[in-house]
């Protein structure tokens, strides 16, 4: 899926400097509190004792409830996947609000893959009030539709607004295909749908590495990916304006004003040893206004590398002339 600050690149580096510092992750704990898409959860997940994930937005719960929170073998995936393959078309939700045909302006779907969206969609949901699936297959399902569906969004990666004509892959048919992951049948992870400098109080929420990856600027996740929000959560609401918003989460963490408070208080609240946070030269926090943070509570060291900046469209390198960023990774070893 593509994804603004996706780790997907960068996983082999994190991991890298993570065992320099850790040494061998087998055995430990580690939490992802910005989870995401899971791209560093799920790469290093075999290699742990457990995972404690967690993601304010629901669209990366679904994903993150199966990526992570999925542990054995699904015996029934691919009949499941199958039977879904030949749900008929319906004109839901997606369809009405989110597809030109419906008079609605907006062109985030070609309408036959807006039907094709809103026949699953509905189908899952009414397998689970019957008691046909259960709660792995369930998120297992949505982490599927979520996956495939973005493949055929008439966006240019982001959902902050629909493209005006349908672009190649947006005209392709929806192909549902089941959402591979890692099966560890001894581990019991946490997977949480929570603000995280509130998640991080909580008891249970203590480990060994603490691993971040907090907005970086003022763009709000729940904007740029409402629509996957609206697929997982399809529920009653009056999208609002051209792109069709929907109410969402704001973060602390894409204010200007409000995230260095709010991220020193996660630090200073985390019960883990090793912290572990990415971000980069084009960040709300300087680099140095996040090590004079970090250096308070333990000892504190930097890592950087240089990482082609995300596109999310044309229009979007008007402030930003750079091809590149500085990736940092900012370790500390808590007192």
């Amino acid at each position: 899926m593509n994804y603004i600050g996706s780790k997907y690149k960068l996983a082999g580096f994190i991991e890298q400097s993570m065992e320099e510092v850790v040494g061998s992750l087998h055995g430990l704990i580690m939490a992802e509190l910005f989870g995401g898409t899971g791209i560093i959860s799920r790469k290093l997940k075999t290699r742990l004792k457990q995972l404690i994930v967690n993601d304010l937005e629901p669209y990366s719960y679904a994903l993150l409830r199966h990526y992570i929170g999925n542990t054995t073998h699904l015996e029934r995936q691919d009949k499941l996947i199958e039977e879904l393959r030949q749900v008929p078309a319906h004109e839901g939700l997606i369809y009405q609000h989110y597809c030109e045909g419906s008079g609605s302006g907006r062109m985030y779907f070609s309408n036959e893959n807006g039907q094709r969206i809103d026949g699953i969609r509905t189908q899952i949901e009414a397998w689970k009030n019957e008691g046909y699936i259960n709660e792995p297959e369930y998120y297992f399902l949505l982490a599927s539709l979520l996956e495939n569906a973005d493949k055929v969004a008439n966006t240019a990666s982001v959902y902050g607004a629909f493209l005006k004509q349908l672009k190649r892959s947006a005209q392709n048919p929806l192909n549902l295909r089941a959402a591979a992951y890692e099966v560890v049948p001894t581990q019991q992870n946490q997977v949480y749908n929570a603000d995280a400098n509130e998640l991080i109080k909580q008891p249970g929420i203590t480990g060994d590495i603490l691993y971040l990856d907090p907005p970086y600027n003022a763009r709000q996740y729940g904007a740029n990916y409402h629509l996957l929000n609206t697929i997982v959560l399809y529920d009653v609401f009056e999208p609002r304006g051209k792109t069709g918003l929907r109410d969402y989460n704001r973060s602390l963490y894409c204010q200007s004003r409000k995230v260095a408070p709010a991220f020193e208080e996660l630090i200073a609240q985390a019960r883990f040893r090793y912290i572990f946070v990415s971000y980069n030269n084009e960040g709300l926090m300087s680099k140095e206004r996040v090590r004079e943070i970090m250096s308070r509570y333990g000892h504190y060291s930097l890592k950087t590398i240089d990482y082609q900046r995300f596109k999310a469209d044309k229009t979007e390198n008007r402030n930003h002339k750079a091809v590149a960023t500085k990736e940092y990774l900012h370790i500390l070893v808590k007192k």
